[in-house]
């Protein structure tokens, strides 16, 4: 689903792609310190033909949309020259982490310059107080104090301005190192022309708001406290992105490799390929996604899906790379290496779910890209105003130096990044994946909830309990003929008749080879098996074939029916033979799921290919109230589109390859994360928890999220709107200006990671 926000953006991409084979890149964007470098860099990128881009700030990365012939040189010779670093990520490597050393930098320059700042403002006020206190050269030692802060500690605001100035652009650097500069400048012109400023004159008007003209600790106190904002601003933005690096660490780094002659061999996990067998001990890292072929384990999937309690695999079970063995051993084959398996999938879903904007979002990013030379042009218009007003020199550097302070997009650029951040990264603990923006959106307005039944409500590990054959037909023949049938189909109603068949049969017996096999979706399947043309499935299939079902196999398909059970006729020839009956057990979490789904004020829906009977059976258990019941795929979008009618906001809950098209019809989709690759791709939100309450988690989450964006750009907006006119006034003196201007910043990405803290009812 598209949100209107972003329909003109997409449907702009797709008629550059249409024409062309479009493929993803991931690029590392070093060197950015602000949303308007970001916002550059984006700008900058989305100039090269057929080229869609997005880049996060927060998150240091550009998501690029480009055509299959677009050089990768290209798109980082753009950032280069847009003055930014630029490196391609590839598909086996991880974005470089480089917020350690920023961190430690940012924490030295800020130590700096609290240790001469201290003693500087103290000086400054006796000075003031106590006139008589100055000696002969104490502007040397303010001086001596004040550089060391304004010059190094200051370096990096410094020299992103001189970066920016090359390439004909600005940022929030450009205002901080112009504000430095002049007070420095100022200052030192002040201190040493005794005709520029009265005898008694210091930073003492910083308190009492009257004329004076010594503003190097002014420039210190900024760049102490911008200092102080970008360090905190930088440690919270590795807390929120912590969620991905520690899917990144889940995986293993090497794997035991079992050889055709029984010998083990340790390899990197870059070297498993589909097919490998390799051995998982107790306490190890299940390497790569896979299929049991012999042991048996409880696995700890806590670290991907949220789940506290170990699950128990047995032969024939699938396995999770990433997951740990807590006891017991297994010999796993893969099926799923490298980008393609579960874990690189949903480190994917997180990188695109941070790297999602708000339609608001997009607008504080165009404000941002203007707002830097606005804010100049007014620095300059307010000094000129103030002196054409009768201001004195003093006052009116003074309230122009507060203009260039106090104005801070950064706010604005980190409002949406950094709670995406905080918010994929908790939703990745509690086994939520969020694919982007717009699923956050659509939850605001969903009132309705469509539930899929089969592996979404129940299990889907159904069993065969009854069967009824009609007069000289054989059980066990019944069972032999229809398993080697439903042996080539995947859905779970075939994969229990099967194991079922094997079971009667006994081991070492193999099922028949089915030939010409046919699949009727939603309805049942036929093919040749030994001879016999096989006919399985719904009592619909049989009625359209023209085949009558007798009396006694009616009289049992409909008491099973009526008990819950999902039933399945079996004709050999042409000839009705049988009536199967499987059970599907109910999830034991589905009925909080939908008792919390209904306690947020949602109306349920059961929404099933499954006979009438059965389904109003499963949705008394749980506590679903309305049915739609005997639809084929094609009819579950039809019931989705008549809920929207109805003027309904509907999400679908599925995890089938027959659920994809109503996943992508609903406002939001949500896949149950075992289900197949196309639901998942259909959907918005992915959960790969197996319990059901993932539902109502998400969307509170989700809910929770948007609530933290849009209080962050209220705040933001709202900081600025009111800031500029009284800095303008003269009514904000630069050091509580520079102050200000870092809290701002501080509170944003502060109320964003509380979404870190989300705990699940």
């Amino acid at each position: 689903m598209t949100t209107s926000a972003d329909t003109s953006t997409e449907s702009a991409e797709q008629r550059r792609g249409s024409a062309e084979q479009r493929r993803s890149v991931e690029l590392a964007v070093s060197g950015m310190t602000c949303a308007a470098c970001a916002n550059r860099v984006e700008r900058k990128l989305n100039k090269l033909d057929g080229v869609h881009a997005s880049v996060n700030y927060a998150a240091a990365r550009a998501s690029v949309t480009a055509p299959a012939g677009a050089a990768d040189e290209l798109l980082t010779e753009t950032v280069t020259k847009a003055g930014y670093g630029a490196e391609v990520l590839r598909p086996a490597e991880e974005s470089p982490d480089d917020s350690r050393a920023r961190l430690r930098d940012l924490w030295r320059r800020l130590v700096v310059s609290v240790v001469l700042f201290v003693p500087l403002a103290d000086l400054a006020i006796l000075f003031t107080v106590l006139p008589e206190a100055r000696f002969p050269g104490w502007q040397w030692l303010i001086i001596v104090l004040a550089l060391p802060v304004a010059g190094w500690a200051a370096w990096p605001f410094h020299r992103a301005a001189l970066r920016n100035a090359r390439h004909g652009s600005s940022s929030m650097d450009t205002l901080v190192s112009i504000g430095i500069t002049a007070a420095s400048v100022w200052s030192l012109y002040a201190m040493f022309a005794p005709s520029a400023a009265p005898a008694d004159a210091s930073g003492l008007w910083l308190l009492l708001n009257t004329d004076g003209a010594a503003y190097l600790e002014v420039a210190a106190g900024v760049t102490t406290f911008v200092l102080a904002g970008r360090y905190f601003e930088a440690k919270a933005q590795r807390r929120a992105g912590g969620a991905l690096r520690a899917l990144a660490r889940l995986g293993a780094k090497t794997a035991l490799v079992r050889d055709e002659d029984g010998t083990h061999r340790e390899v990197p996990v870059e070297r498993l390929r589909v097919g490998d067998r390799f051995v998982t001990r107790p306490g190890g890292t299940i390497a790569t996604d896979g299929r049991v072929v012999r042991g048996g384990a409880a696995v700890d999937r806590s670290s991907m899906t949220g789940e506290s309690v170990p699950a128990e695999v047995v032969e024939g079970d699938e396995v999770t790379g990433g997951t740990t063995v807590a006891t017991g051993w297994l010999l796993t084959e893969a099926t799923r290496v490298g980008r393609d398996t579960q874990l690189a999938g949903m480190m994917r879903l997180v990188e695109q779910a941070q790297s999602g904007k708000a339609a608001v979002q997009r607008l504080a990013d165009r404000i941002s890209a203007y707002f830097v030379p606005a804010v100049l042009g007014l620095a300059v218009l307010t000094l000129l105003g103030w002196l054409l007003l009768g201001g004195s020199a003093e006052r009116s550097f003074t309230a122009a130096l507060s203009v260039l302070v106090i104005a801070c997009p950064c706010a604005l650029g980190l409002a949406t990044p950094t709670a995406l951040m905080a918010a994929s990264g908790r939703g990745a603990q509690l086994g939520i994946f969020l694919k982007g923006y717009q699923a956050l959106e659509s939850t605001r307005t969903v009132d309705t909830v469509v539930f899929d039944k089969t592996g979404t409500v129940t299990t889907g590990s159904m069993t065969l309990g009854e069967v009824y054959c009609v007069a000289g037909v054989a059980r066990s023949e019944v069972l032999r003929l229809v398993g080697g049938l439903e042996h080539a189909s995947e859905h779970a109603v075939a994969a229990a008749i099967t194991s079922a068949a094997r079971a009667e049969l006994g081991e070492g017996v193999e099922l028949p080879a089915v030939e010409g096999f046919a699949n009727d979706p939603g309805l049942g399947a036929h093919g040749e098996v030994d001879g016999h043309h096989m006919l399985a499935g719904r009592a619909k299939l049989f009625t359209d074939n023209g085949i009558t079902v007798p009396e006694d196999v009616r009289r049992h398909h409909a008491e099973w029916q009526h008990g819950g059970r999902t039933t399945v006729l079996v004709a050999r020839d042409g000839v009705v033979v049988a009536v199967l009956g499987l059970a599907d057990a109910v999830k034991p979490s589905a009925p909080a799921a939908v008792a919390e789904l209904r306690r947020l004020g949602m109306r349920t829906v059961l929404l099933t290919g499954d006979n009438e009977a059965t389904a109003r059976s499963v949705a008394e258990e749980v506590g679903i109230g309305e049915v739609v019941a005997d639809v084929l795929p094609d009819q579950k979008v039809e019931a989705i589109e008549g809920l929207r009618a109805e003027g309904r906001r509907v999400a679908m809950v599925g995890d089938g390859v027959n659920d994809a098209p109503a996943l992508a019809t609903a406002e939001l989709g949500l896949a149950v994360g075992a289900g197949t690759d196309v639901a998942i791709s259909a959907a918005d939100l992915i959960l790969v928890r197996e319990e059901l309450t993932a539902v109502p988690d998400s969307v509170k989450l989700a809910r929770r999220t948007l609530g933290t964006i849009r209080g962050n750009l209220v705040w933001a907006f709202g900081y600025n709107l009111a800031a500029v006119p009284l800095a303008v006034c003269g009514l904000l003196n630069p050091l509580i200006a520079g102050a200000a201007m870092a809290l701002s910043s501080a509170f944003v990405v502060s109320n964003s990671l509380r979404l870190r803290r989300f705990t699940p009812a």
